[in-house]
């Protein structure tokens, strides 16, 4: 099979900020241009609402999958009552639901927010994909620590398993620290096995210097290409950026 025929699966992580764009407003519509434009097969997506007063009490995933014709599975981080927070999987594919969890540590005085992390079974054009996607905290200490829990026993045996496995989301470090490095002597970083024809930054959208989030996989995939999705749409719709890889069977 030649390298053009060769099966591909396009996949992004994208930080929507409560689809509350540059300009002030929220926007539903226009994060699902955005992810649209970038043409993927699955993308993970953080910081979305469900049924908040702030925005309306709209569920934010439910639009956004709706516009774009997806399936979608929303796990939250956070619960007031009826009102929920937390991160999403969107996909052509139909999702299966395998595994969500709470991440461990302590939240610092200036962001009390939980952390989680969702895992869903893609059926692709691959075969079967497991996809994760976390948001890690702004503490340094914890996210060590929600680091070091996709190590463990439980997650572990995934990732060192047959089935392709995509670790993806806002991992609020910056290569080199010591969480990344923790996942990395378990997953291999996308942006380490590509060739970039410019910097992988994707936060802030008005002056993008720091990469952030992350895309990992494990032995079971190629990485072939890596992007940050700068449109003038995609400046303005959230204070991230898309990060989309290409990937093939190993």
């Amino acid at each position: 099979m030649n390298e053009t025929s060769a099966p591909k699966l396009r996949v992004a992580t994208y930080n929507v900020h409560g689809c509350v764009g540059m300009d002030r407003q929220r926007s539903e519509a226009r994060i699902a241009e955005v992810i649209a434009q970038l043409s993927v097969d699955i993308v993970a997506l953080q910081e979305l609402d469900l049924s908040r007063r702030r925005s309306a009490g709209v569920n934010q995933t439910e639009i956004i999958a709706e516009q774009l014709g997806w399936h979608s599975h929303f796990h939250p981080a956070m619960r007031w009552g009826d009102e929920h927070y937390g991160q999403a999987i969107l996909s052509r594919y139909r999702l299966t639901f395998r595994r969500a969890a709470r991440l461990p540590g302590t939240a610092p005085f200036f962001c009390r927010e939980n952390r989680a992390a969702i895992g869903m079974d893609v059926e692709t054009n691959l075969g079967t994909v497991h996809i994760i996607n976390t948001h890690l905290g702004l503490g340094w200490r914890e996210r060590l620590l929600q680091a070091q829990l996709f190590t463990t026993a439980e997650w572990h045996a995934v990732i060192a398993g047959n089935t392709p496995l995509i670790l993806l989301g806002d991992f609020n470090s910056l290569p080199g620290s010591r969480p990344y490095r923790a996942l990395s002597r378990h997953l291999r970083d996308v942006r380490r096995l590509v060739r970039a024809a410019r910097p992988i930054r994707t936060f802030p959208t008005w002056c993008p210097v720091l990469a952030v989030d992350h895309i990992f996989v494990n032995a079971a995939l190629q990485p072939l290409s890596l992007t940050v999705h700068r449109s003038t749409i995609a400046r303005i719709a959230s204070d991230h950026f898309p990060l989309v890889a290409e990937l093939g069977p190993a």
